[in-house]
């Protein structure tokens, strides 16, 4: 049996080259994922431990708040006493700020470098490093070189704060700093965060630098973990329990952690998605045995006949699975190699958020890839063998029927599909009524699995409807496509299955994501009640603050994207019971014109309106009434609950009233004009310049800012996971394209009956393009259903318990998502339609 399989391989692969590129794609994305990851993990390990790297503890100090100053020293004194210690060296670092040439200032971060020795871990691109003050080294961040000189201004000494806070601290004067080196700090991903300057320890010491730990080196022969422990005691006994001690590695382990915890998320999410690949890849493979086997059923039956067991012909399929497996998984795992170092080297050259530099592959990446698709090829043709060999040897020698939908294994598929899916829906409802994400995850995963179970049942009748009324467009070609799409359920169902698992994935992605734009927005909304908000934060309501200043409001109208302004006076108001003084607003009548809502935003005269928080917050109920007295006078408030701003507003008039004309003018509300689109950006920088020239005390706020940065990230999320539910949807494809090009090798004798009694080469070709038209569209229209339904279901689980969610469904993109999925199944069915057409009718009649 082994020749006899080895000879069926060299045979069939053509037929099995699809299946082949389904395992090639799924393994080389989760190939590629981890090593991507490692490759991050690797980057970040070996930048983050280049201070560590001659250590063999460290010590961390409890904060010196309070505390002596000389306790560090000491503390290390304590250490360097250890047997086994050859070097300690105290770490420092400060921030101060850069004072350039135009005086503008950058925030730098200063670090210390310890004395000549194995603990000076500074590698030098230009120079050397600082011996004493007055001399630092740059790394790459700061704009210097080699003898130029710097200004530093170093935070103000703590013990000179006066104990009136409202009394002003002198800033401590610039002190002028000669570069004398360049340090290289590599790959270390935390260097583009702040410029950084490295200082001799006096001198990171006089501008008030802090020590943060104790590097330790070991001497040669010393045993790590006893040394850990001795140094643990040590430091116990000089800093009390509030030192920690860890070994490098282990600090270096959380410095990882750290740094990439956040980033490296991003693999979790590749991860996921090359599940699904994976998926998707062994329906894809499922459905091509499958239907290869049935085209093979005589040929495996006259083995039968001529003495094979049944237990042999499955074995002989499950090699040839192995040894497909095998192949496509070897395949996979170089592209997915190939794929990672094309990553590593675009994210080397840009500013990727996981960082990469050079190519680890771990074996373990190997070890999963070619594991995982041997498995997964081999299960999916487990089915399909056993299929193969459920058929008496001389039935299977005669034509045979396709197999009824309702045969034994269609109806328990159809029990199974409906226990998973009617449970499953229960639960997804469930948890999107009660806001809980797991819940729904529970509900949905089953519910997903349930519908690919019915699509054997579900597609074909929805094929033939289709086909009722779109075949006769066609002419001939269509009505035949229409019949025979619908004649053999197990295989239209087949080609359709795994196509409407990407389509349904990527539906589910687009209305999520589009109703978390939504939901997200209109909570923005209903925080801020307008685009932007210049507000005064540097004396806020406190008696005799000048608050903005009077022109500002004209200065912003004249600002180029800018719609309308609203100028917001404010005051401090007594109001009763535990209120206390209160912060109130009064909003003038041309509040309308900036709000995003025309609702509840402007209050009328006697009354005042509080957010449903502030109400929530202090008891209030609608109806209250306030006896509300300010500067000028007094008045009863009838008190309203909604809108936008959750402190208390007025009218303006009404504020007048309480405090006089003279309120200080608090916020300015501005409306945009490109509001929703690129150009509000621009608008906000010229709004904030403005502001910060008439009004330093000015802060520049909105909802126009939190919604250019949601769309940002949404858009940016969007791109990336729509690619990686296109690499699903391809290998969908090419599962269609298999199916139907076994299917026309199946039907061959059909298609030569149609090209001898007349049907020329392009009405072959037309009937084969509206079938595979016919199957991907009704697969792609149920796809963007069911993943509308899971899209909607997951945002209300995923953000319910927090906020009012705001289901949103993009229709153009759903609808170009079935367009694209439709046109995408017919192309993948040219060739093979190609192929039928090419085949002379006497030929195939005679196969």
């Amino acid at each position: 049996m082994l020749h006899l399989t080895l000879a069926q391989l060299r045979a069939s692969v053509g037929r099995l080259l699809a299946s082949a590129l389904a395992v090639v794609i799924a393994v080389a994305f989760v190939v590629a994922t981890l090593v991507v990851s490692a490759t991050a993990s690797a980057t970040v390990r070996t930048a983050v431990a280049a201070p560590l790297v001659d250590a063999a503890a460290v010590v961390l100090l409890p904060s010196q708040e309070g505390s002596d100053p000389a306790q560090p020293a000491a503390a290390a004194d304590a250490v360097r006493a250890v047997d086994g210690v050859a070097d300690v060296a105290v770490d420092r670092s400060v921030f101060v700020d850069l004072v350039g040439e135009g005086a503008e200032r950058t925030f730098a971060q200063v670090d210390s470098v310890p004395a000549a020795g194995a603990l000076r871990w500074q590698v030098l691109s230009a120079g050397r490093l600082p011996e004493g003050p007055g001399e630092v080294a740059v790394a790459g961040r700061v704009d210097a070189a080699v003898g130029d000189r710097l200004s530093v201004v170093p935070p103000p000494d703590p013990s000179a704060i006066a104990t009136d806070p409202e009394e002003p601290v002198a800033e401590p004067e610039p002190q002028d700093v000669e570069v004398v080196g360049v340090v290289d700090l590599g790959g270390d991903p935390t260097a583009s965060f702040v410029p950084r300057l490295f200082a001799d320890p006096e001198q990171v010491a006089g501008w008030g630098g802090t020590a943060d730990q104790l590097r330790v080196a070991a001497a040669p022969g010393a045993d790590g973990t006893a040394l850990v422990a001795a140094v643990a005691d040590a430091a116990t006994q000089a800093l009390g329990p509030g030192a920690e001690v860890r070994s490098a590695a282990d600090q270096t382990d959380v410095l990882v952690e750290e740094l990439t915890g956040g980033a490296l998320q991003l693999v979790g999410l590749l991860l996921v998605f090359a599940a699904v690949s994976v998926l998707v890849a062994g329906l894809v493979i499922a459905n091509t045995f499958a239907v290869l086997l049935a085209q093979r059923t005589r040929e495996l039956a006259l083995l039968r006949c001529v003495g094979a067991t049944a237990t042999q012909v499955r074995r002989s399929v499950l090699l040839e699975a192995l040894a497909t497996g095998l192949v496509a998984s070897a395949g996979g795992v170089l592209a997915g190699v190939g794929l990672a170092g094309a990553a590593s080297a675009v994210g080397s050259a840009l500013d990727s958020p996981v960082p990469l530099a050079g190519l680890a592959v771990p074996a373990s990446a190997v070890v999963v890839g070619m594991v995982l698709g041997t498995v997964v090829t081999v299960v999916a043709a487990l089915a399909p063998a056993r299929a193969a060999t459920q058929v008496p040897p001389l039935a299977a020698m005669r034509p045979l029927d396709p197999v009824p939908v309702r045969s034994r294994g269609g109806v328990a598929r159809l029990v199974l599909g409906l226990v998973l899916l009617v449970p499953g829906a229960a639960v997804l409802a469930f948890g999107a009524a009660t806001g809980s994400l797991l819940v729904g995850l529970a509900g949905g995963l089953p519910t997903a699995l349930g519908v690919v179970l019915l699509c054997q049942r579900a597609v074909p009748p929805v094929v033939g409807l289709a086909g009722r009324v779109l075949g006769p467009l066609g002419g001939v070609p269509g009505r035949l496509a229409a019949r025979n799409a619908v004649r053999t359920p197990r295989r239209t169902a087949a080609t359709a299955t795994a196509l409407l698992v990407g389509v349904t994935l990527t539906s589910t992605f687009l209305v999520g994501a589009s109703s978390t734009r939504a939901t997200v927005t209109s909570g923005l909304d209903e925080e801020f009640p307008t685009d932007v908000q210049v507000v005064d934060v540097s004396g806020g309501y406190d008696p005799g603050a000048a608050g903005l200043p009077g022109g500002l409001t004209g200065e912003l109208a004249a600002v180029p994207g800018v719609a309308a302004v609203a100028a917001v006076p404010g005051a401090l108001v007594q109001a009763p019971g535990d209120l206390g003084e209160l912060a109130v607003l009064g909003l003038p009548p041309e509040v309308f014109d900036v709000v995003r809502s025309r609702t509840g935003d402007a209050p009328a005269d006697g009354e005042v309106r509080v957010g449903q928080g502030f109400a929530d917050v202090w008891g209030v109920a609608a109806g209250d009434v306030w006896e509300v007295t300010g500067g000028a006078g007094t008045a009863e408030l009838v008190v309203r609950v909604g809108g936008s701003v959750d402190q208390p507003v007025v009218s303006a008039a009404q504020l007048a009233a309480l405090a006089g004309d003279d309120a200080p003018l608090q916020q300015v509300w501005l409306a945009l004009d490109d509001a929703e689109g690129r150009g509000a950006a621009d608008a906000v920088d010229a709004v904030t310049e403005t502001a910060a020239a008439a009004a330093p005390g000015a802060a520049v706020q909105g909802a126009v800012l939190f919604r250019q940065s949601l769309d940002d990230v949404l858009d940016v999320l969007l791109l990336v996971v729509t690619a990686l539910l296109g690499i699903a949807v391809v290998i969908a494809l090419v599962g269609v394209g298999n199916t139907l090009a076994l299917s026309v090798v199946e039907r061959r004798q059909e298609l030569g009956l149609l090209r001898a009694l007349g049907q020329p080469a392009g009405g072959v070709r037309r009937t084969l393009l509206w079938e595979a038209g016919l199957v991907a569209g009704v697969a792609s229209v149920l796809g963007v259903a069911l993943g509308v339904v899971l899209g909607l279901a997951g945002t209300a689980s995923a953000l319910g318990a927090t906020t009012s969610v705001v289901l949103d469904v993009p229709w153009l993109q759903v609808l170009a998502a079935v367009v694209v999925a439709t046109l995408a199944g017919m192309v993948a069915s040219l060739l093979p339609a190609r192929r039928a057409a090419r085949t002379p009718p006497v030929a195939a009649m005679a196969a």
